[in-house]
């Protein structure tokens, strides 16, 4: 059945599109354009104004060089997936525990992962930061790694909704060929919860990636800074090379934008299918 709207509910409609993507694409276009502009130029022209020189890459090689990008996006990388791979693996065990096994004190598993996402990180840090420091992690990439390879609620509720997905009949299967749970975990539900994993790949290692507080906090040493770190090399108590650390966004956008773009299919996936039992 059709519906026909009014045509000010038609302008309003449009209005509110145009507006909102000129909200959203404004900010990039003006660090996009400030990329490639000298200091000079950066500080007596417009935000929006076209740069001189769409081929200046002086800050580009300023950022790489000077910033440890490089270093930057090495050190990201092995944070990210040794984190994201362990969240993962974790997540999925403790989804496939709650959700194929009836037992007492199920509902306070649970109830206590929310209970942790309820309660400000702020106000455990230093506790956190006496273990790690206690367990020897301090200025080690295992600090962040152990701090993000905790599970989180999010990534539980998606993992237990798609196990939920999958026919019990496929354990009992396998149960009768003599597999054990974990034969069944490793080569029945683990390889089925694909989208599922892609979902929270993208969803943790975006969070990851732009995580500044963590990397700042737990590994000052030069040698550890990761991407978020890399733009502090730019801010001094005297200014910012703002030029600079706009060479330094875009660099580290591309990646995340790739993924994104790459993984995108299986992000909305997940999230209709995690939300929705067959």
């Amino acid at each position: 059945m059709q519906k026909n709207y009014s045509l000010p509910f038609i302008l309003v409609k449009y209005l509110s599109l145009i507006a909102g993507a000129i909200v959203a694409i404004l900010p990039i276009l003006v660090v996009f354009f400030a990329a490639f502009k000298t200091e000079q130029e950066y500080t007596k022209t417009s935000p929006l104004a076209l740069p001189e020189n769409l081929f200046n890459f002086a800050n580009f090689r300023r950022a790489i060089v000077d910033g440890g990008m490089l270093t930057g996006f090495l050190n990201t990388s092995i944070i990210l997936v040794a984190s994201v791979a362990g969240a993962v693996l974790i997540g999925t065990m403790v989804a496939y525990v709650l959700s194929r096994f009836q037992f007492k004190g199920r509902s306070c598993i649970l109830a206590a992962f929310l209970f942790a996402t309820l309660i400000p990180g702020v106000t455990t840090q230093v506790s956190t930061f006496k273990i790690i420091q206690s367990l020897g992690l301090f200025n080690t990439r295992m600090a962040a790694i152990m701090l993000y390879m905790g599970t989180d609620i999010v990534a539980i509720y998606i993992f237990i909704q798609f196990i939920a997905n999958i026919s019990m009949a496929l354990d009992e299967s396998a149960m009768l060929d003599g597999a054990s749970y974990f034969t069944i975990y490793g080569k029945i539900i683990l390889p089925l919860l694909r989208p599922a994993i892609s979902t929270v790949f993208i969803i943790k290692g975006i969070a990851i990636y732009n995580d500044f507080y963590t990397p700042f906090l737990y590994m000052p040493k030069k040698e550890l800074k990761v991407v978020s770190t890399a733009l502090f090399n730019f801010i001094g108590p005297y200014g910012a090379h703002w030029e600079v650390i706009c060479a330094l966004i875009i660099l580290a956008i591309i990646p995340t934008l790739i993924v994104f773009l790459s993984l995108q299919k299986y992000l909305y996936n997940g999230f209709t299918q995690g939300s929705v039992k067959m």
